[in-house]
């Protein structure tokens, strides 16, 4: 008798111990994650949320089985390695990095480490040096991509202004994700009967200069998910309204701030998507090296009417019903 009391009593304390660790063979009650962001901005900020969404989902909550330590770097390169740095110190059971320069940085600093990383956020892994061409890791990292649908952006773009010729972008030189983005609009904007005329910036404070600059060569500018520039948003914004020449985002709060119109990505569910990669990463169900990065393929429209009819331009009737989420005011946070 007492043998099957001893018996059922392990039994207990085992799925106990699975249901609260949740975490495979590590048998870990509490995990701690770090989350390196690169810069503050709305769509990095609900990448973030998702990821700790999605991480929920699995069964790893914040306050419960799941400690998090979460630095924004302000967009600071130097202030993103140090984050990694002090990260491994601590000996995280993850880091994840939200953006390519935050993922760069992070897989510089866990080069030596079993520590995985799981980034989101990032255009192309391939060019960051994240993945090979065939889509698997490097090392002991993987993720989510925010790959802009260029080819979706240039018809809107194409619908919205038939007469258009030029497109300017501006982007940070250092950004590996946004020097291929920029490729790829050049490639396609033939297709559409678009030129594309871009200027390169190495920091936030020559934006305002690059903005005021473009509007001149330009019959609108379409943002990428460039970190520098999205964080001055506001001043390209500002310069574009004084030439009377509407800004196209890349995601939603670009467009809630004030661009006419974008077909973007849902940065909350690019998050959540990856909080459940990390979640099979620290249940021990998957390897973040084994694991090839992933993307979310259909792009969504959003728009802004308040901004189209502050330049006076009319959006296609359809807008009305097409449009996954619409503004009625530019909201500045």
């Amino acid at each position: 008798m007492k043998k099957k009391i001893l018996t059922a009593m392990m039994t207990i304390m085992a799925m106990s111990a699975a249901i609260l660790g949740g975490c495979g063979d590590s048998g870990k009650d509490v995990y701690t994650i770090g989350i390196s962001q690169f810069a503050v901005h709305g769509s990095l900020d609900n990448c973030r949320e998702g990821f700790l969404a999605g991480l929920a989902e699995e069964g790893f909550v914040e306050g419960e089985n799941l400690k998090v330590d979460y630095v924004n770097a302000q967009a600071d390169t130097g202030t993103s390695a140090m984050t990694a740095d002090n990260f491994v110190t601590k000996k995280v059971d993850l880091i994840c990095a939200i953006a390519t320069p935050a993922a760069m940085t992070a897989y510089n600093s866990t080069m030596d480490t079993d520590i995985p990383v799981i980034y989101t956020a990032v255009s192309d892994p391939v060019e960051a040096g994240l993945a090979n061409a065939d889509g698997t890791p490097v090392g002991n990292i993987t993720g989510t991509s925010d790959a802009l649908a260029v080819d979706a952006q240039l018809q809107m773009i194409r619908e919205i202004l038939p007469d258009a010729k030029k497109i300017g972008i501006i982007y940070t030189t250092s950004e590996a994700n946004s020097i291929s983005t920029v490729a790829a609009y050049e490639e396609a904007a033939g297709n559409y009967g678009f030129e594309i005329v871009t200027t390169g910036v190495t920091s936030l404070s020559e934006v305002p200069l690059a903005a005021a600059d473009m509007v001149k060569k330009v019959d609108c500018i379409t943002n990428l998910t460039d970190n520098t520039v999205v964080t001055a948003l506001q001043s390209v914004l500002e310069e574009a309204g004084k030439a009377n020449i509407p800004v196209f985002g890349s995601e939603v709060e670009q467009v809630k701030a004030g661009c006419v119109a974008s077909m973007g990505l849902e940065y909350f569910e690019l998050g959540r998507q990856t909080g459940k990669m990390a979640a099979m990463v620290l249940r021990g169900e998957a390897k973040a090296s084994e694991m090839e990065y992933e993307i979310i393929t259909e792009p969504s429209l959003y728009v802004n009417y308040a901004a189209a009819e502050k330049l006076g331009l009319e959006l296609p009737r359809r807008y009305a019903t097409d449009a996954y989420q619409s503004f009625e005011e530019i909201i500045v946070e």
